[in-house]
């Protein structure tokens, strides 16, 4: 059999075998002996290697298929007139124009800085509620202190009751109206992360300072050293600055608040132990974990959310601004609300004896009376050399003061 095999060509090839099989043709040979895996345009017509089959019409591959050259020029462009395009637009706008008052209309859409661009003068039981200014913290952190402002429990976390809140937060924002009404100065401080705008927008509001970064240990109770080199200056009843007091704030010492809100009091107790031992009236925002007694005014609610420090503290701006309004109203009809500080008055008091003994000299010297002020003294008016020396009797007072402000400051 072997021998037979041997002897055919490969022309015979296209013979039947022995089971009836069709034998490979010369082309089907070269492919097999070449190990080649390209279907040839002569083996698929000869069949040796079937065609590759067509995806189906409605399969993946013939969706993500990309059409030819040809098949792209056989797709047939609009015939379209460029003429007609103006007409169809003038007819689309004027279909728009009729249409435009269909179907729904968003009159408010969600503003997140919509409390902090404007402010409630008060706050509702449902702001506060919806601002999470009830949520308390962990049953196992509260103070005792804090149980006349707790509601009750739930799932482990006190309960703060939002009608003391509102209580509470209606009697401070009435102290920083008047307050403001008074002139004093009010400071607003937030430390933590996302409250610097807060302050910043309050203090704005209510004309006051801010603070939001962390309290330098000493501002009010070492301030001849810290706030020294601060610059002041002293204005009218109408904020308007005063010419004439450099002298006076070389001896003045810095100004320290009237009236501090803190939203933040775990974090700035050295700041509200000096404001105590300064006697100076504090506002704090208190969560069920801190002391009530570290503030004067204390308004129990969730000093961990940035909503609710919010809704707070704008509160309080719009109280502070309403009193600054009232304030120069009432001056603008001439009524002051404030008193001039002691040291002011001195000054004033001073600067009006020279001003007055100035002119007389001047008056006096104006009408040749030089003789008759020298055989005659006139009683309660200084000549030039008894203005000279009561002018070095105070330069020298001044840098004695001066002299001893520095070294108590350096004890």
């Amino acid at each position: 059999m072997v021998c037979s095999l041997t002897c055919i060509s490969a022309s015979q090839l296209l013979t039947q075998d022995q089971t009836g099989r069709k034998a490979l043709s010369p082309a089907g040979l070269r492919a097999l002996t070449t190990q080649t895996t390209t279907a040839t345009p002569d083996a698929v017509a000869e069949g040796a290697i079937p065609p590759t089959p067509k995806p189906p019409a409605n399969s993946l591959i013939a969706k993500v298929s990309r059409p030819t050259q040809q098949q792209w020029s056989a797709i047939p462009k609009p015939d379209r007139d460029i003429a007609t395009i103006p007409t169809e637009f003038n007819t689309f706008n004027r279909l728009q124009n009729r249409t435009r008052s269909l179907g729904s209309r968003v009159e408010l859409r969600h503003d997140p800085d919509h409390l902090l661009k404007n402010p409630p003068d008060e706050a509702s039981l449902e702001m506060l509620m919806a601002n999470q200014a009830h949520m308390g913290h962990s049953t196992a952190l509260w103070n005792p202190s804090n149980s006349r402002y707790i509601h009750g429990v739930r799932e482990g976390i006190h309960i703060i009751s939002l009608e003391q809140t509102a209580a509470e937060l209606r009697r401070a924002s009435r102290v920083v109206e008047e307050v403001a009404y008074y002139g004093g100065i009010i400071l607003f401080v937030g430390t933590r992360p996302g409250q610097m705008p807060i302050v910043v927008r309050a203090a704005e509001l209510a004309g006051g300072y801010h603070l939001f970064s962390k309290w330098t240990p000493g501002t009010i109770t070492n301030r001849d050293q810290i706030l020294g080199p601060m610059q002041l200056k002293i204005v009218d009843e109408m904020d308007q600055p005063v010419e004439g007091f450099d002298k006076h704030l070389l001896d003045r010492r810095p100004v320290v608040p009237d009236l501090v809100v803190c939203l933040n009091p775990l974090e700035n107790w050295p700041m509200l132990r000096e404001c105590a031992q300064e006697n100076i009236p504090t506002i704090g925002v208190i969560d069920t974990n801190a002391d009530p007694a570290s503030v004067t005014y204390t308004i129990p609610a969730n000093d961990d959310s940035l909503r609710t420090a919010t809704v707070i503290a704008g509160v309080l701006g719009k109280a502070g601004q309403r009193g600054q309004a009232r304030r120069l109203k009432d001056a603008a009809l001439g009524e002051v609300t404030w008193r001039n500080p002691v040291e002011i008055s001195k000054f004033l008091e001073i600067q009006a004896m020279i001003k007055h003994a100035e002119d007389e000299a001047a008056r006096l010297n104006a009408e040749g009376a030089e003789q008759d002020r020298a055989n005659k003294k006139i009683h309660g008016v200084m000549d030039a050399e008894e203005l000279e020396a009561f002018k070095l009797l105070q330069d020298l007072e001044r840098e004695r003061r001066s002299k001893g402000g520095r070294r108590r400051g350096d004890e």
